[in-house]
């Protein structure tokens, strides 16, 4: 099976429930991951929004977990470090930490949270962008698993 990604808050290719939307509570949902890479030593996770209107839309960067970490609970502060190692970077919103899914009304939006399996830490200050986390993994991925969600919100 290898390195893979899975939520206990909502199934894969699933709607994901308002709580963890602007639209709820806005809080992360619950992640964790089974079988990373030889030689992990963090992990880094960003979640985007690929149909956005304006484009790509970052709703989380984190970077910098230990290697040793299998899961990240259920709304994770919205600070620059978490509790037990990993940085947090800002969101489209300009905010630290998990930016919930936020769409226009109408069609389904499709949510990616990516995991990426890394051969060192990444060394960057809190707060850092998702353009910062993804040139700085360049060369350093050793494994990448993905959870999809969709949210939408009516006309």
């Amino acid at each position: 099976m290898g390195f893979a990604i899975s939520s206990s808050s909502f199934s894969n290719g699933a709607d994901i429930p308002q709580k963890y939307t602007c639209d709820g509570a806005d809080s992360s949902p619950a992640l964790s991951w089974t079988q990373p890479p030889a030689g992990t030593q963090t992990f880094a996770l960003i979640a985007n929004d690929p149909d956005a209107p304006v484009g790509d839309w970052t709703h989380w960067v984190l970077f910098d977990l230990p290697g040793s970490a299998t899961s990240l609970p259920e709304g994770v502060a919205k600070t620059g470090e978490i509790p037990g190692g990993g940085r947090q970077g800002l969101n489209d919103f300009r905010k630290a930490g998990y930016g919930g899914p936020c769409p226009p009304p109408g069609k389904p939006h499709r949510y990616f949270f990516r995991l990426y399996a890394l051969d060192r830490a990444l060394g960057l200050n809190p707060g850092g962008s998702r353009a910062q986390v993804e040139a700085a993994m360049k060369g350093h991925i050793l494994g990448q698993a993905e959870w999809m969600g969709k949210y939408h919100r009516g006309q």
